[in-house]
């Protein structure tokens, strides 16, 4: 049975209506029962937990909340850090990145690690390491990526909230598929420290999966924050996120599109979610027009293959440095070699290319800013696929359905500007659909506004019950 959300079990807790022992023990509980049918937590740390418990935890805004954390790009001390990939599987960081610090300072209790595809290169979490991670809504299909671990875990109820990080729309993909909501903030709004922000750090950013609005924001105002000497900082909000989520948004022009240039055809269940978030925002008093996109996703999709494709080569190097080694046939996944030996070829002016186009992207997208406050689109332009249509084994699979999955979310990694899921429908088959809104640079608070004005009006339902 779902307990209660973050917001919620923080207040219990410092009431003393209840107490992190026992919030402790119900997560545990929850975990054990419901996650050997779901795969999405890889690795636990229960007696530890047990023991900060025990010893007394932080009186922070998350004092007694559990949680889990991403196996991506955040690490957790004592744990490994495998990031799903075996080339990386004996990783075992001895100190907690800064935002899992925060995490920890604020009061929270971190449970364990979830289950991502290898890398983060899929938009499906399948990975060969540790197996893929079930849907909550129905078992055969996916519940995306690269955040599918985390968001199966807090739709299933196992935990209020989960770690997830968003590369190409790996907080959003997953958001959508499971019926949650999904913030990727502003570029530079969260630290990714102890990690270089190399050029991964132009398009990925760190926050969480929750069920409800409220939860994301106080979450936010936890890890928000950028340390000195960080890349990139994002404007700082007017107000604690946790405020500017219960303000009105007031009355917001709102542009809405269903289609991109040259792009996938949108699934008709996708298209209609859209056309329906639409109408709901006019009866909340919002100014909806029709527009269209200025951005075309292979472009779009080029430009962060570069960026990302630059890091992964950097990444993979500096393990084969540390190991004293060249890379192994059996030690990445088909598809990840495939990426690897690409982009090992790349010439470094392609690189400085793809940096200026990403800069223009920005600019082409940013302009329909002069005329909306927040622009409105599919999330995915296919409702959730079945595991195994992404299969990393087989490269031509990637390469022949990926894009679609995020064609529609990469841009807004690539420009830096926060979007988000709403789970505002549901599709022909009972899953969840997600749509998308999109705000400029620094813009989190009235995408905050906005989706606790639609989350009272549509309130969204957890998945039935195992």
């Amino acid at each position: 049975m779902r307990g209660p959300d973050a917001v919620a079990t923080a207040q219990a807790v410092r009431e003393g209506t209840s107490d992190a022992h026992t919030v402790t023990e119900q997560a545990i509980a929850r975990i054990e029962k419901l996650d050997p049918g779901l795969g999405a937590v890889i690795h636990t740390r229960f007696e530890a937990a047990r023991a900060e418990v025990a010893a007394g935890l932080p009186d922070g805004p998350l004092r007694g909340v559990p949680m889990l954390v991403k196996d991506l790009g955040t690490e957790v001390a004592g744990l490994p850090a495998a990031g799903g990939s075996r080339l990386f599987a004996e990783v075992i960081p001895r100190r907690d990145s800064e935002l899992v610090a925060r995490y920890r300072r604020a009061g929270a209790v971190v449970l364990g690690t979830t289950n991502t595809p290898e890398l983060g290169l899929n938009a499906s979490t399948e990975p060969v390491l540790t197996g893929p991670t079930r849907n909550p809504w129905s078992t055969a299909h996916s519940p995306g990526g690269s955040s599918g671990g985390s968001a199966a875990a807090v739709a299933a109820g196992m935990v209020p909230v989960a770690h997830a990080s968003d590369g190409g729309g790996s907080i959003r993909i997953p958001a959508a598929a499971c019926g949650l909501f999904g913030l990727k903030p502003s570029r530079g709004r969260v630290s990714p420290a102890p990690r270089p922000t190399t050029l991964s750090g132009l398009v990925s950013g760190h926050h969480a999966l929750t069920m409800t609005v409220r939860d994301s924001a106080l979450l936010l105002d936890v890890a928000a924050g950028p340390l000195p000497g960080d890349a990139y900082a994002a404007p700082t909000p007017s107000a604690p996120f946790a405020e500017l989520v219960g303000r009105e948004p007031g009355r917001l022009r709102i542009g809405l599109f269903t289609a991109l240039p040259d792009g996938p055809e949108v699934h008709p269940d996708c298209e209609e979610a859209v056309r329906a978030a639409g109408l709901l925002c006019e009866r909340l008093g919002h100014e909806v027009t029709r527009t269209t996109a200025r951005y075309r996703p292979d472009d779009v999709a080029r430009t962060s293959a570069v960026l990302m494709g630059a890091d992964l080569v950097a990444q993979i190097d500096a393990r084969l440095d540390r190991l004293g080694r060249p890379l192994a046939d059996d030690d990445t996944e088909p598809f990840t070699r495939v990426v690897y030996d690409l982009y090992r070829a790349l010439p470094a002016p392609d690189v400085s290319r793809a940096l200026r186009r990403a800069q223009e992207i920005g600019w082409e997208v940013g302009a329909a800013f002069d005329r909306f406050d927040v622009l409105l689109c599919p999330t995915l332009a296919r409702p959730t696929p079945l595991l195994g249509t992404l299969d990393t084994t087989v490269p031509e699979s990637i390469y022949r359905h990926a894009s679609v999955y995020s064609a529609f979310t990469s841009v807004h990694n690539v420009t830096g500007m926060p979007a988000m899921s709403v789970p505002l429908d549901r599709d022909r088959a009972g899953l969840p659909v997600g749509v998308q809104f999109a705000a400029p640079l620094g813009g989190e608070g009235v995408l905050l506004a906005l989706a606790a004005q639609l989350e009272r009006e549509a309130p969204w339902g957890a998945p039935p019950a195992p």
